[in-house]
């Protein structure tokens, strides 16, 4: 019950409190006792809940700063130095540099001075063939033919014939 007190303690109570009071005042007392009860446990909830509230902000506020760290967490970076620490297969995985071939990147072409020997040449082959030859003329054949559909006995009804 209310602060452990068994059935004997209130009723020695009740007893103590009318011998005090006397039956005319106990009515009025108990209803001052029970106002002051209803106000003690009032302040009780709202310290408990004031309490409860302060705990919640607490964590709230330890919540937010997590997020805080979270978000400012950069991933590419952090799983750059997870998978690849020493930054070799990043290296590997880049795109080989490809060679410049414009005009400004290719030597001059050697000329010929007058006084300078003249630079051989490569004979020219006998016989102009061209390099590749010409594919020959597709030989025209006859398309195939459709499959002749199976014929259907003549007594049958209209509908088997579908």
């Amino acid at each position: 019950m209310f602060f452990d007190l068994g059935m004997s303690e209130l009723l020695l109570i009740g007893v103590v409190a009318l011998i005090f009071i006397g039956p005319k005042d106990l009515p009025k007392a108990l209803r001052v006792a029970g106002f002051w009860v209803k106000k003690a446990r009032t302040l009780s909830r709202e310290f408990q809940s004031s309490v409860e509230q302060m705990i919640r902000e607490a964590e709230l506020d330890e919540m937010r700063k997590e997020l805080k760290k979270a978000t400012e967490i950069d991933l590419d970076k952090e799983f750059q130095k997870t998978i690849d620490p020493t930054g070799s297969l990043a290296e590997g995985l880049k795109p080989p540099e490809l060679p410049r071939f414009s005009d400004a990147d290719m030597p001059a072409a050697p000329t010929q001075d007058a006084g300078a020997a003249p630079v051989a040449q490569l004979p020219k082959p006998e016989t102009e063939e061209p390099a590749f030859p010409e594919p020959a003329p597709p030989e025209l054949a006859p398309p195939p033919a459709a499959p002749a559909a199976p014929e259907m006995p003549q007594g049958l009804p209209d509908h088997a014939r579908q």
